[in-house]
């Protein structure tokens, strides 16, 4: 299974571009699930999210709708001491996973955290303290970038996130592996100007890719979703509904290249 979306979707700069002007903020979800099979909740980093908060989303949406929950960064970002965190995010989820709608949880490291013994060994614990929910991780360094990793990935069902963006030294490649049953693929923009130097976070995802650019993750994308039991694809170059045009785009080439012939 093949799902496209993007990474959140109550911004209020897609008014007038994706959304009604007059929609009220309530209704968004509703209205962006008629188009897109999954969104990427990314409060929940910001805040723990807490059952009620999931339950009332899930019922905005229909049937086969599903949600990719971003991992609190206080299991993330601040890794000392952190067991109870997992407990209430954990509870959380229970409302999505009742409804079948969770489609993983996507645990996002920073750049700080390096591939060393201590590293490694949190991935362990982190796929333990998280039962048998599906998790996927997202590296931001490209130290993380081997077959070591990968093996280690796969040994702990742990889904590797691969990624498109600006290729500065340190960043990750854009590398595509299926390292559990579930795939994923984020696509950040390229916007190398604003991506260290930027005034608002918005500015680093002000990004339309060209059909080209999309059109080059085709097979790539079409071999990680045979490969797995599901493959979500994400638009992160939220700025004024970038991210929905660039996922109408893809969405277009992928049902073209799949088509039989």
């Amino acid at each position: 299974m093949l799902l496209i979306g993007t990474a959140g979707y109550s911004y209020e700069d897609w008014r007038g571009v994706f959304y009604p002007e007059d929609i009220d903020k309530k209704e968004m979800l509703g209205f962006y699930a008629r188009e897109f099979s999954f969104t990427e909740v990314n409060s929940t980093f910001y805040r723990m999210p807490n059952r009620f908060m999931l339950y009332h989303m899930q019922e905005k949406t229909p049937e086969h709708f599903q949600f990719v929950i971003k991992a609190y960064r206080g299991m993330t970002h601040k890794r000392e001491e952190n067991k109870q965190h997992f407990i209430e995010f954990k509870e959380a989820l229970k409302p999505l996973i009742e409804a079948g709608k969770l489609g993983c949880v996507l645990a996002q490291f920073p750049t700080s955290f390096r591939n060393r013994d201590e590293s490694r060994d949190y991935l362990k614990d982190f796929r333990e303290r998280m039962d048998d929910i599906p998790v996927v991780i997202e590296f931001r360094h490209e130290e993380w970038i081997n077959e070591r990793i990968f093996e280690l990935l796969e040994e702990e069902e742990l889904g590797y996130v691969c990624v498109d963006e600006p290729q500065f030294k340190t960043l990750v490649p854009p590398v595509v592996r299926a390292t559990s049953r579930i795939g994923y693929v984020r696509f950040h923009g390229r916007n190398y100007k604003k991506w260290w130097h930027h005034q608002e976070t918005h500015e680093r995802y002000d990004y339309l890719y060209t059909e080209k650019e999309l059109k080059d993750w085709v097979p790539d994308i079409l071999k990680l979703a045979r490969r797995t039991e599901k493959t979500f694809v994400s638009m992160n170059n939220h700025y004024r509904a970038q991210a929905v045009i660039n996922g109408r785009m893809l969405k277009e080439l992928l049902e073209k290249e799949a088509a039989p012939r």
